[in-house]
């Protein structure tokens, strides 16, 4: 309880968290970042990182009127990256250990979610990849997913570098762009909890939907086990 406490005060404060990471790191926040960005969507048991709100946070630290010494040009290359490299991960993770790693009672791999990324995944195919770079959740497990599913790594190279581009771009400029207009820097809070909320619409609509169509969940689990 303490953790998700702290999770959700570093979300809600990020601005300020990434300001004290920036003056005692300095150029090694770089790498942090890097680090943060590509677990999220390497790593299929973390997807509680902090991706959109971290995004727009830090270009609209960059932007910002105390100098951090950070390039934002240079930020962008590196967090690009990073979310490339974390789906290719995630990928080669998801066809050596298959769907067994998600169990019904896990708290963090959630049978439910597997569901719900393969029903999404069936949905759109390819462009799931590219999609689920804007789902929280999502964009952990997506990628995971297309591994399990065998995907051609080609497909899911070209679907996967272009979500990931999107994705840090959109975001980190945006906050580049948009973070210092007086308006959006005087209620960075409430901000930060509009994008949140956002985001994280769609991954509640799917887990409603999965409870209100039973059969659609029990369709794809008899089509994994006819597979096996």
């Amino acid at each position: 309880m303490e953790l998700l406490q702290q999770l959700i005060d570093f979300i809600l404060h990020i601005d300020v968290h990434l300001a004290e990471i920036v003056n005692e790191y300095r150029t090694w926040t770089y790498l942090i970042l890097f680090l943060i960005i590509f677990a999220e969507t390497g790593f299929v048991v973390t997807p509680f990182l902090p991706g959109d709100s971290l995004l727009f946070a830090m270009g609209a630290l960059i932007a910002g009127e105390h100098e951090t010494g950070l390039n934002i040009w240079l930020m962008l290359i590196i967090l690009m990256i990073a979310a490339i490299l974390g789906n290719t991960v995630n990928y080669k993770l998801g066809s050596v250990l298959g769907a067994g790693v998600f169990k019904e009672n896990n708290k963090i791999l959630k049978l439910k979610y597997y569901h719900q990324s393969h029903e999404f995944f069936e949905k759109h195919g390819g462009k799931a990849i590219m999609l689920s770079r804007f789902l929280p959740i999502f964009r952990t497990i997506a990628p995971f997913v297309a591994g399990i599913a065998k995907m051609p790594f080609g497909r899911f190279t070209y679907y996967n570098i272009v979500g990931g581009v999107a994705w840090i771009f959109s975001l980190l400029m945006g906050g580049y762009l948009l973070g210092q207009i007086p308006v959006i820097k005087n209620n960075f809070e409430l901000v930060i909890i509009f994008i949140a909320v956002v985001t994280f619409v769609p991954a509640i609509w799917a887990a409603i939907r999965s409870r209100l169509q039973p059969k659609k969940i029990e369709e794809i689990i008899e089509g994994e086990d006819s597979k096996d």
